[in-house]
């Protein structure tokens, strides 16, 4: 039987996690028996027993058992070809956790499934028969993505009804319990979340400013800051960390630094920051695509469409006539 693989993107999210912590990523990936220039393909893939080798080892130089949960904050929805697509074509939370389900690629050891039980939505992370288990730390990505995608578009107090994890009860489960604000079951028959029915159900076009609760409305967080800062110098095209350094009166170290203190990368940011203008932009019908482009910062419609086809999975054109 040939042997499980998972997707290069959770590969490239743990690197970028362990080089915002000073370890030399590139040594434990050849450690673990990865080829580091790889792990930079689009759609790499490597053996399951390879990327649990990686997990583990960085679990020994990091120190830090909770480690899956810092690496989720270097996976955005383009991280997933899947995901990406889930979040522009659904109408709620229930249809993007369904596409997910259907389009699942973060690794063919996992089989994830969504059922209405008991008045809510539960969420499995079931492991393959036959097949090693993927590595406790990459289950705890997984989850944390998936509250994150959740927070994204329902606010970001937002947590699940349960987390439901086979690994063992850490000495200390505070990071857990600080990540997903919610009732977690350590040593678990099986890894599952539990959201509510309302919350999965509802239009996510309903939320509006004024039915913001007061502990919504908190100060800005720095990702936040960089990322506005990175909004407005757009137009006058892409911008360097150091641009936007001076444009927020920061040095680029302290700018790098507050990011990193948030676990995140002006990179990533100024990625992200791309990919929702482009969704925004795209829902008005009469904005050419050329126009949508110069707004981002490239030179050129074709530059901003190869972009969107790898954050998305599809065109722009087709995102467009996905609305219609």
């Amino acid at each position: 039987m040939n042997e499980p693989t998972s997707l290069a993107s959770w590969t490239r999210a743990l690197r970028k996690q362990l080089d915002a912590i000073g370890l030399d990523s590139a040594a434990l990936c050849l450690q673990a028996g990865l080829d580091p220039l790889r792990v930079e393909e689009s759609n790499a893939q490597f053996p399951l027993s390879a990327t649990n080798a990686l997990w583990q080892l960085a679990v020994q130089a990091s120190g830090d058992p909770a480690i899956g949960l810092r690496v989720a904050r270097f996976v955005s929805p383009s991280t997933f070809h899947s995901l990406g697509y889930a979040l522009i074509a659904s109408e709620n939370l229930r249809e993007v956790f369904e596409r997910i389900v259907r389009y699942h690629q973060a690794s063919d050891a996992l089989t994830p499934t969504l059922s209405r039980e008991n008045g809510r939505y539960v969420l499995r992370l079931q492991a393959t028969d036959d097949y090693p288990a993927p590595a406790a730390e990459a289950i705890d990505a997984f989850a944390a993505i998936y509250v994150r995608t959740c927070r994204n578009r329902l606010g970001p107090d937002y947590a699940p009804l349960a987390v439901r994890l086979t690994r063992a009860r850490p000495q200390d489960p505070k990071p857990w319990l600080t990540v997903f604000r919610s009732p977690i079951h350590f040593d678990a028959e099986q890894d599952s979340l539990e959201f509510a029915c309302a919350d999965f159900d509802c239009h996510l076009d309903d939320a509006s400013p004024q039915d913001a609760s007061p502990e919504m409305l908190q100060p800005l967080t720095w990702e936040r800051r960089v990322g506005d800062a990175i909004e407005r110098c757009l137009p006058r095209g892409v911008p360097s960390a150091d641009e936007v350094a001076e444009v927020m009166r920061l040095s680029l170290r302290n700018l790098q630094r507050h990011l990193a203190d948030e676990g995140c990368r002006f990179d990533a940011l100024l990625d992200q920051c791309q990919q929702n203008l482009a969704l925004q932009y795209l829902n008005d019908p009469d904005l050419p695509l050329s126009e949508i482009g110069h707004r981002l910062g490239f030179a050129d419609a074709g530059t901003f469409i190869r972009a969107f086809k790898r954050w998305t999975g599809i065109s722009p054109g087709q995102y467009r006539n996905n609305l219609a």
